[in-house]
């Protein structure tokens, strides 16, 4: 799978949700043991979500942001910060580039909303891949469904 061609888009119609829901169910509940009730939760419903499928329309990975008021918990109050969340690769896409173009569609996302910024909860195992992107981690460690995380901020300067 070294060549796989692969799409990303927003999840708009349902059947996209669906396949973002999958996905996170797959990667979060059962390979990490996330308790499905923490996993999804109200802001399901208000963020903007992104799907990452491969030709065949199999999913390979999902993300969220969310922001406004709906981010407002996560950035300190500050609305000019959106925040990236939920974001899942499939153990088959690992390595692909998939977590990369997922970041990179959730960025624009913010920035097509006028957002200077984005913050995210990242699991301490996965900062480097964020620091690679350009998040810079900030404050202690802390625990999100008893797996380490940090939180880390991106300026998003406009293209």
């Amino acid at each position: 799978m070294s060549r796989t061609s692969y799409a990303v888009r927003v999840a708009e119609d349902p059947a996209d949700r669906e396949a973002c829901s999958a996905v996170r169910k797959e990667v979060f509940v059962v390979e990490q043991g996330v308790p499905q009730e923490l996993e999804y939760d109200e802001y399901d419903a208000v963020a903007t979500h992104v799907l990452a499928v491969r030709e065949d329309g199999l999913p390979l990975g999902t993300g969220r942001l969310l922001y406004g008021e709906a981010a407002a918990a996560k950035t300190d109050g500050d609305l000019t910060v959106g925040s990236l969340g939920r974001l899942a690769v499939t153990k088959e896409a690992r390595g692909l580039g998939v977590g990369v173009a997922l970041v990179r569609a959730i960025e624009d996302a913010a920035r097509a909303r006028g957002l200077a910024a984005v913050d995210l909860h990242a699991q301490t195992h996965a900062l480097g891949f964020y620091e690679r992107l350009g998040y810079e981690a900030y404050g202690p460690e802390f625990p999100d469904a008893g797996i380490p995380h940090r939180a880390m901020r991106r300026s998003l300067h406009q293209p």
